[in-house]
């Protein structure tokens, strides 16, 4: 497992809900070793070696990652939901993965989101990122 090295505000919560709800669920930790167990060392490989490419637009077979991403977050958040922590408001903690789930049915990255507003928005200056990302 790797973290992010950083991210927006926004996202803060979404990796530790992620593995929350992966991890201390058995029925989601069983479904997702079932997703994946059977993966070769080749393929594990070549996903190691192909995704900082491709991103989740990276084919594997035979679809592309975001699709294999859907599946691991909706784990994640039938697992936050069995965990049943609530908020204040009666909200269950499966919301902190919305940026990830954003990420996965639009296939961007938040890398290639950058990139995008690096290429437009910003005209090709880097500093705007030192006050858009700053918290």
């Amino acid at each position: 497992m790797r973290g992010a090295d950083s991210g927006p505000w926004r996202s803060i919560c979404a990796l530790p809900a992620l593995w929350t709800g992966l991890l201390y669920d058995r029925a989601s930790l069983k479904a997702a070793w079932d997703l994946v167990g059977d993966w070769s060392q080749d393929e594990r490989d070549y996903l190691r070696a192909e995704t900082p490419k491709h991103g989740l637009a990276t084919t594997f077979r035979g679809e592309k990652l975001s699709a294999l991403a859907l599946a691991v977050l909706e784990l994640a958040r039938s697992g936050l939901r069995r965990r049943a922590r609530l908020d204040s408001t009666g909200q269950d903690e499966s919301h902190f993965l919305n940026p990830l789930l954003d990420a996965a049915h639009t296939g961007k990255t938040p890398a290639e989101r950058l990139l995008d507003d690096y290429a437009t928005r910003w005209r090709g200056s880097v500093d705007p990122i030192y006050v858009e990302g700053a918290y």
